[in-house]
């Protein structure tokens, strides 16, 4: 699937969050191209990738730890756990970390996961960071369970965590379904995820409004009521 915006079209690029090391997630020439043509951006990774972005031209980056925040005069943005791994080679298996991201501007809270299976800290996250206005969750890449369990949520454990991420907030968390329909890259139907995740939304209740599954290259607008 090619790029929903052009490279070309991107506007200013002011922040870069990056949740691993893996080939689909982290592309060298797109890290080169972004750095070159945005180098005023700050990139932030998890633990022990920052030497990786630097050699790729990226000038200004912050390695941060699982928990840990960052503040800068018009954000800030938490470190958050995942349940994933890295590598790029036989034998760096584990040796940067991974992790999802939260980022807070303008009193408007979004929470990116990262690639990553269920795991128990997602209410954790929320308490720390929230309440989100926008959360975005992994609904992809799932098959077989038996293998990829550990790596990767299905849409039942999207909903899960929604659920968890959401529970007893007065304000809509809007859900924006991500990490399905780039690559093929599992057994699964490629157009099965969304269609089992909008399933799985409405049989939970859950408002059809505030389910965000967009074709490759739509754009939304998040408007909060006051």
């Amino acid at each position: 699937m090619p790029p929903g915006v052009e490279f070309d079209a991107l506007p200013p690029i002011d922040l870069v969050l990056v949740s691993h090391n893996h080939y689909d997630h982290l592309d060298a020439p797109t890290v080169q191209r972004l750095s070159a043509t945005h180098p005023d951006a700050l990139w932030l990774c998890p633990l022990r990738l920052g030497h990786f972005l630097r050699s790729l031209g990226a000038k200004r980056v912050t390695e941060c730890d699982w928990w840990h925040t960052v503040e800068t005069p018009g954000f800030s943005s938490m470190c958050t756990p995942a349940r994933h791994y890295s590598a790029r080679s036989i034998r760096d298996r584990g040796n940067s970390l991974w992790s999802g991201w939260t980022v807070c501007a303008d009193d408007v809270r979004v929470f990116f996961a990262g690639d990553s299976a269920l795991h128990p800290e997602f209410g954790a996250i929320a308490r720390a960071a929230g309440p989100f206005d926008l959360v975005m969750l992994p609904i992809g890449a799932y098959e077989p369970r038996w293998f990829m369990r550990d790596v990767h949520m299905n849409p039942e454990d999207a909903i899960a965590a929604y659920l968890e991420l959401s529970r007893g907030q007065a304000n809509a968390t809007h859900c924006l379904a991500i990490h399905w329909g780039t690559f093929r890259m599992t057994d699964e139907p490629v157009d099965e995820p969304p269609r089992r995740f909008a399933e799985l939304w409405s049989a939970a209740g859950l408002s059809q409004d505030t389910n965000w599954t967009l074709a490759h290259g739509e754009t939304r607008q998040l408007t909060l009521s006051v």
